[in-house]
């Protein structure tokens, strides 16, 4: 892949980051606020979840925009996106504009959950920690400098000694 597909693949990976961080920092500012939102859904242990949740939104972004174990956060990012999302916007419970309302905004946590797909499949290029630690591993070691030559051997002085003749 070229300097274009690398500079495409680290792009998507920041605008997703981008579209993620956001909601973790504000749930992470409000941590019992989000645990009421999730008992509000019937959520069993809503602490545990928006703990969980919370450093899944806050740290994840952050490794995918890094390119750190990309494959790893891109699926557990996308399934935490499609699982907050049927648990937080429900429209099906809902009619008219709020319906409308909750169905966009689930169809959005939808289409990001997508995108993390892609970006999985893709794999996130040479411009990532994962680019960087492969490419820093597939590097070739360093030739080693030639030995000097060695300086030829001065001959005795005299007649060449002639080669052994067979016997016949």
């Amino acid at each position: 892949m070229g300097r274009d597909g690398n500079g495409i693949l680290l792009a998507g990976r920041l605008l997703l980051a981008a579209a993620l961080l956001p909601a973790g920092i504000a749930h992470a500012l409000n941590p019992s606020g989000f645990a009421l939102t999730l008992a509000g859904t019937g959520m069993p242990a809503p602490n545990a979840v928006a703990t969980a949740s919370i450093v899944i939104t806050v740290f994840g972004p952050l490794a995918l925009a890094a390119g750190v174990l990309p494959r790893c956060v891109g699926w557990g990012l996308a399934v935490h996106t499609l699982v907050m999302g049927l648990l937080l916007h429900r429209f099906w419970d809902f009619s008219g504009a709020t319906a409308l309302v909750e169905r966009e905004l689930f169809l959005a946590q939808a289409g990001l959950a997508g995108g993390l797909i892609l970006g999985t499949i893709a794999g996130p290029g040479a411009w990532s920690w994962q680019g960087w630690r492969h490419g820093m591993r597939a590097a070739p070691a360093p030739a080693k400098p030639a030995p000097k030559a060695a300086a030829p051997r001065k001959r005795a002085a005299g007649p060449r000694p002639k080669p052994a003749r067979a016997a016949a």
